[in-house]
């Protein structure tokens, strides 16, 4: 046989054929693959970035497996820039090319926000963990934003019983949101932020980080006070329409983070 022949040739699809076990997989599909995507920036319009994405599919039990270079190819098709509306069309795409009557995405990326300093002025990167977790059902598509926000927190029991100061820590904060309507990353981090004792910044010179400490201490939180207010500003808002609030503080006294979550879907309350 030619080299024509043989690659003319019929090759066997092992994957479509039929399984006789009976179990249907709640999830398959590739997980951690990294891909360069383009998000929208509030500042400079785009920003180009390296996502670690997780695709999945439903596979019925009559399937032996799933076709595995598929999900690689809708990556690859999908380079341009990623809005929830691109990537609830590659949810569709995904179903559509694997026959899949449900599937899940999640794309995680670092953000970039360029802030300047509170009193300098000088400039410099902070990046932010960002996942677009996504799912399709039936032809029906959902699309989640998770956001981990690190903040400021300093403890007003600390401040209010000691002469000398109060102990601090660095907090995560985390919203895990569903929205209608568009919402700029940078807004949900702006809120959050102004939430906190303090935000945080790549730089600071010395008059800057005299102005975070005083700022923090005028403004003691605890872990409680955090998650009740930031979702208090997120319910002001309506684009917002269910969450997930954490925020964990890393205590600089104690060999344990405290711990505070709020729920909240406006949509049956």
């Amino acid at each position: 046989m030619s080299q024509a022949d043989s690659n003319n040739a019929i090759i066997p699809d092992i994957q479509g054929s039929t399984d006789t076990r009976q179990l249907a997989i709640n999830r398959v599909g590739i997980k951690d693959i990294r891909h360069p995507v383009i998000v929208k920036d509030r500042s400079d319009g785009v920003q180009h970035t390296i996502a670690t994405f997780n695709l999945y599919v439903f596979l019925p039990h009559q399937f032996k497996g799933t076709h595995m270079s598929r999900f690689v190819k809708i990556l690859n098709d999908h380079e341009k820039e990623i809005t929830v509306s691109s990537f609830n069309e590659m949810l569709t795409e995904m179903a559509e090319l694997l026959e899949a009557k449900s599937g899940n995405i999640e794309m995680r990326f670092p953000y970039f926000v360029n802030k300047k300093a509170p009193v300098s002025g000088v400039q410099s990167l902070l990046d932010y963990d960002v996942t677009l977790i996504g799912e399709i059902n039936e032809g029906v598509t959902s699309t989640r934003i998770k956001i981990q926000v690190p903040v400021t927190s300093l403890c007003p029991c600390s401040k209010s019983i000691s002469n000398y100061g109060a102990h601090n820590q660095r907090s995560h904060v985390t919203l895990n949101a569903r929205m209608r309507g568009f919402i700029w990353i940078e807004e949900i981090i702006d809120l959050i932020e102004k939430q906190a004792s303090s935000q945080l910044y790549g730089l600071l010179k010395r008059p800057d980080e005299k102005y975070v400490t005083e700022h923090a201490y005028d403004n003691p939180k605890f872990v409680e006070d955090m998650v009740r207010d930031i979702a208090g500003e997120l319910n002001k808002d309506e684009r917002i329409r269910q969450y997930v609030l954490e925020s964990e503080n890393f205590e600089s006294i104690h060999n344990h983070s405290a711990y505070a979550l709020i729920e909240h879907d406006k949509d049956k309350s």
